[in-house]
């Protein structure tokens, strides 16, 4: 359908207004004319300046439908919709009635123009993401801090942010805390502390510190830029309903026409009222053509997917938003996904009952290695503000922990398994404590003190706070099968798959095993999401329906493989995703239903109530716009 040009054409980096619409200008101006016809004839101004009054309106408003109607036909031979209405305008002028010509051309060129313009801006919705990005960022080169162009800024420069500005590359905090307003790319509405070490992104906005960034991505490379390709990529992919359509009307539409021809000619062959005849078939023209059917599909896929990416749900097709309506099965990857994919103390049991005085010592050995225990070690002392002494002859034992002096004495943080090595035996409540955090699925180190145990630390990969909520909204929203997918191992799955509230899971699985247990799903389900983050979870992504990745800390396989990314990595976006996906095919059915039954209406009034090309024309237009509305309902929430 021709969207009056405007849908073809590149998407404007200005908002696209209603008067700057070249189609809607057009059309304007052909209800002009068509007014000051209709005036001139209750005036009995002369016929023949009323017929001018009319062809005016006529070229006004099919200019750019019928220029899109032959040019489908000389370079594609293709028979459109917009063939139709042009033969249909023809023929209602050759006949005399020239008010119906011209309100055909009016009627179908504000509905052509609308459409285009709405989507347009849906569309360009998306691209005013470019505009929180600064054009301007503050580097600090050679000890000065210069004011550059964006994007003439490198990888691994440090830049300045002020309180209260934008964020103009993506990078890493290298000096300074504060609030980041995120809303604008991951859709989350609450500020999120960033501090030394913390990702920030491209078009969020600083809160009340200084912040000292050091940049990762170059500006055609940031997280804004990425959202824009991905989404225009996406909103030009067409989903199965609107192929469909279009292959359908490929059919109906030469079908109408030359059933049209066939009513306007055998009448007349076999004797009867050739005129009357005529007229019907130029109503029924009208009334059988597919406009309605033909928007109302792409209207709702591009509202939602525009919807989606201002909600932080980057959606990369049409076809990715239906299937995410039939998804009826949801298979979540634990680590990254399900839980936050970093380890973190969970608990200490000190023997002389000082829980500070353990922490403190671990994490004084710890300080040295790089493993990632050991940082959630030192995390956790650091979080509760103890001060950390510092440790000499550091020495890493493979497999086994770490070891060194503090104050004087010996200090190691061992696996319980090397700690019993060197011949610790554990007490009734330790070893208590210890089987009690294993079943849990949580990592026990044990921290020795000159050889004698002093204390055990549990930790583990922490649950996401909205994981739970999660599996009972999937389910609640009727997604039959909530499973979990995961490499590790046994108790650790089992532990984690209790505490969020599924049933089904599977653990030790290697990549290829991920892909098989997803073709197992979908030979049980039919159509399968999978949920995941990490390179290994790339071939499950591809092998699913629907893959998901978790966006910003996804991995960059990940991400090109799945067809949903949830830039938040909020997992409560995973819900609005699915019921996002249902609302628009509930949509899709409604408007493609109510085409049908208008069509088939129109059709039969032609010949049974002898129906009138302008009640034709008003019913036929009347009904495309309220398709139009319809299909914008997808952006609602």
């Amino acid at each position: 359908m021709a969207c009056a040009d405007d849908c073809h054409k590149e998407i404007p980096k200005e908002r696209p207004t209603l008067w700057g619409s070249a189609a809607v200008r057009a059309s304007s101006l052909a209800w002009a004319f068509a007014v000051f016809a209709l005036v001139a004839g209750w005036l009995d101004v002369k016929p023949l300046i009323q017929y001018l009054l009319y062809a005016a309106a006529i070229a006004s408003g099919a200019f750019y439908f019928a220029r899109e109607a032959l040019s489908e036909l000389v370079k594609e031979r293709v028979v459109g919709i917009e063939l139709l209405m042009t033969i249909a305008i023809i023929a209602a002028a050759a006949l005399g009635q020239w008010r119906e010509a011209a309100l055909v051309a009016c009627l179908y060129s504000i509905t052509e123009a609308l459409e285009g313009f709405t989507i347009q801006r849906t569309r360009h919705a998306i691209r005013a993401l470019m505009d929180l990005v600064p054009p301007k960022a503050r580097v600090l080169r050679g000890g000065t801090e210069l004011e550059v162009d964006v994007k003439d800024v490198s990888v691994g420069e440090r830049i300045v942010v002020r309180p209260g500005e934008s964020i103009p590359v993506d990078g890493i905090v290298r000096d300074g805390a504060s609030a980041i307003d995120e809303s604008p790319i991951t859709g989350e509405s609450m500020p999120v502390e960033r501090a030394v070490g913390a990702p920030v992104f491209a078009g969020t906005i600083n809160g009340n510190g200084a912040l000292v960034i050091e940049t990762t991505k170059r500006f055609e490379d940031n997280t804004v830029s990425k959202i824009i390709d991905l989404v225009e990529s996406a909103q030009r992919q067409k989903g199965k309903s609107q192929l469909f359509v279009e292959r359908f009307g490929q059919i109906y539409s030469p079908v109408v026409l030359l059933s049209a021809i066939g009513v306007a000619l055998i009448p007349w062959i076999v004797g009867l009222d050739a005129m009357l005849w005529l007229r019907r078939a130029v109503s029924f023209l009208v009334a059988a053509s597919p406009c309605a059917l033909a928007v109302s599909t792409p209207v709702t896929l591009v509202a939602a997917i525009g919807s989606a990416a201002r909600r932080g749900v980057l959606i990369k097709g049409g076809s990715v938003v239906e299937a995410l309506g039939r998804v009826r099965a949801v298979a979540l990857d634990k680590t990254g996904t399900l839980t936050f994919g970093r380890p973190e103390v969970t608990a200490v049991h000190a023997t002389n009952g000082d829980e500070q005085a353990v922490l403190r010592l671990a994490a004084a050995v710890e300080h040295f290695s790089e493993h990632p225990l050991a940082s959630a070690i030192t995390q956790a002392a650091q979080k509760r503000g103890l001060s950390i002494p510092p440790a000499t002859d550091f020495r890493a034992i493979t497999a086994a922990g770490v070891r060194g002096q503090v104050e004087g004495k010996w200090v190691a943080v061992l696996k319980p398994s090397a700690a019993q090595a060197e011949g610790l035996v554990l007490e009734e409540s330790e070893a208590t404590w210890h089987l009690t955090a294993q079943e849990q699925g949580q990592t026990v180190l044990a921290v020795l003190l000159d050889r004698e145990l002093f204390g055990l630390i549990s930790v583990a990969d922490t649950i996401r706070p909205e994981s739970a909520e999660l599996v009972r909204s999937l389910k609640a929203a009727g997604v039959q099968q909530v499973l979990m997918l995961t490499g590790d191992n046994q108790g650790t799955a089992r532990a984690i798959a209790a505490r969020v509230g599924i049933e089904e899971f599977y653990a030790g699985l290697l990549p290829q095993d991920k892909v098989a247990q997803i073709q197992a799903l979908r030979a049980k389900y039919g159509d399968v999401a999978m949920v995941g983050d990490g390179i290994n979870d790339a071939p499950a992504l591809a092998a699913a329906t629907v893959g998901i990745a978790m966006g910003t800390r996804g991995s960059d396989a990940a991400l090109a493989a799945a067809d949903v990314a949830l830039m938040a990595d909020d997992l409560s976006k995973l819900r609005y995703a699915f019921e996002l996906g249902r609302r628009s095919r509930r949509i899709i059915v409604q408007n493609i239903t109510l085409s049908a039954i208008i069509v088939v209406g129109l059709v039969v009034g032609t010949f049974a109530a002898d129906l009138s090309m302008f009640s034709a024309v008003l019913s036929h237009e009347g009904s495309e716009v309220l398709i139009i509305l319809n299909g914008l309902r997808a952006a609602l929430r």
